[in-house]
């Protein structure tokens, strides 16, 4: 390559990343993935449009492993094991348990439905059991869900993609030959050594970088990053699972008071959505739209039982033994978004050379594309139909401030919504915990900053800053003074999340 071809391929790389950039804006704003415009934007550029020709699957299929990695690293540094702690059980449940059962129940409807031999059908039952990191925390983020929920469905998203790969892998070999035993012992080795490898790796990591003084503030954030890429590679090279690992990890160190928290997570979710900008882009260039479109039939009819059997019935069948009201089961099965993961996991197979493979990738392509447009912007309207979203919700803000961070602060945002008993009470009558304080009021497109006797209306967007240690109680100060007003706790409500 001449310096001029250098310089041509990194216009063209600029200038798509900003112009995916500046789409995920309109994405957010109407409940889409931002996944599905990257998509997008590779078919776009590709073959059948600006005439980029791609098609190296082994390539895809090695830099889209790299980007998982990066994007579960992100998703680790940035959950809070507070929020997922009380679902971990449902949630490895679900992430282990329900991926075979959603991969079954879609084998066995694709072999007797489609004609479709063992072999592929066991490959694409496989392949789209997992939900999408990447899908689901940019998705679920933006929505004011109860946390339950929302940890539920980022801890399942964040545990199920090995599993799957495992699964995959083990369909993908040629001649096909499948033995049970030999599977399942191999399913518990890699789970269980990258959770311990994941895990071990984590705590000597923070346990290292707490004793440790760095010369510059910007070495924590990447040296936290990289501990998430050793852990990955580790388990990979102990023929492990390598994104349990880095997942786990992430979780961790994210969880461990490390120094400069803030950057750290701002660092990671720019080093994050780069990993989604770069693979979807790529997946989108790998894939031909004019072949896709002949397996649109197949593609809708997997996706419906996914949609509708097979998912429902893994939810069902996997927190029987937990006390999950219906109604968040009812929203946990139409929740479980496709993305990257099933079409990265859909070039192993054409990689190991699998008969059918490459039909096998654009029927995913076609899947993911087609349920993603049904299913994202649909979340918001069934969550409040389901009664999941009625009440008011505390969301964080991420802020650099090294003063916050210091201080182990947060700063939190919530809309009182018009039912709220919230409505007319004063910011002293509220009586937050010290040192929570409503710092601002946005109101009708004015802010101003609130006095004891100011008193909240409804329709007001409260600006609240506290501690780590104290944000339980202040929120669950808010919901219990927004269900029964200022006299809560003489009504015996304090408050519990849902």
């Amino acid at each position: 390559m001449s310096l001029q071809q250098l310089y041509l391929a990194m216009l063209i790389g600029g200038l798509v990343l900003l112009a995916s950039i500046v789409g995920t804006r309109l994405a957010t704003q109407i409940g889409f993935p931002s996944m599905l415009l990257f998509l997008l934007v590779g078919v776009a550029v590709g073959e059948d449009g600006l005439g980029l020709n791609f098609d190296d699957v082994q390539l895809a299929r090695n830099v889209g492993t790299a980007a998982l990695a990066l994007i579960l690293i992100e998703g680790g540094l940035t959950t809070r094991f507070s929020d997922i702690r009380s679902v971990l059980a449902p949630a490895v449940t679900l992430a282990t348990a329900g991926v075979v059962i959603s991969m079954v129940v879609t084998a066995v409807g694709t072999h007797f439905l489609l004609g479709i031999d063992w072999q592929v059908s066991l490959l694409l039952g496989a392949i789209v059991s997992s939900t999408d990191a990447a899908a689901v925390f940019s998705v679920l983020r933006v929505l004011p869900l109860p946390r339950r929920i929302a940890g539920l469905l980022e801890a399942e998203s964040g545990f199920n993609d090995a599993p799957a790969v495992i699964l995959v892998l083990m369909f993908s070999t040629v001649p096909f030959v499948f033995e049970p035993e030999g599977a399942i012992l191999d399913l518990v080795f890699e789970l269980a050594v990258g959770t311990a490898l994941g895990l071990a790796i984590g705590y000597l990591g923070a346990v290292a970088l707490r004793r440790i003084a760095l010369p510059a503030s910007g070495l924590y954030p990447i040296s936290t990053f990289g501990l998430g890429l050793v852990a990955f590679a580790a388990a990979g090279e102990s023929h492990a699972s390598g994104f349990i690992a880095a997942y786990l990890a992430s979780v961790v160190l994210a969880n461990s008071g490390l120094p400069h928290r803030a950057a750290t997570r701002s660092f990671a979710e720019g080093v994050g959505w780069l990993a989604q900008i770069g693979l979807f882009v790529l997946l989108g260039l790998l894939v031909d739209p004019s072949e896709v479109a002949h397996d649109a039939v197949p593609a809708v009819v997997i996706g419906l039982l996914l949609l509708l059997v097979a998912r429902p019935l893994s939810v069902v069948a996997s927190l029987i033994w937990f006390r999950i009201p219906w109604r968040e089961q009812a929203f946990l099965s139409w929740a479980g978004l496709r993305g990257a993961v099933p079409i990265v996991l859909a070039t192993f197979p054409v990689v190991a050379g699998v008969a059918d493979s490459y039909r096998l990738l654009n029927i995913v392509f076609m899947l993911v594309l087609v349920f993603t447009v049904i299913q994202a912007p649909s979340l918001r309207p069934i969550a409040k139909k389901l009664g999941l979203i009625t009440r008011e919700t505390t969301r964080e803000i991420q802020v650099e401030a090294a003063p916050l961070d210091v201080l182990d602060a947060e700063l939190l945002t919530m809309r009182v919504q018009q039912q709220s008993r919230l409505h007319n009470v004063t910011i002293v009558e509220l009586r937050l915990p010290d040192p929570a304080v409503i710092t601002l009021i946005i109101r009708k497109g004015h802010t101003f900053v609130p006095m004891p006797d100011t008193r909240i209306q409804a329709g007001d967007e409260l600006m609240i800053v506290t501690t780590s240690k104290t944000r339980a109680a202040t929120e669950s100060r808010l919901r219990a003074v927004s269900r029964r007003g200022k006299l809560a706790y003489w009504f015996d409500e304090y408050g519990e999340p849902d």
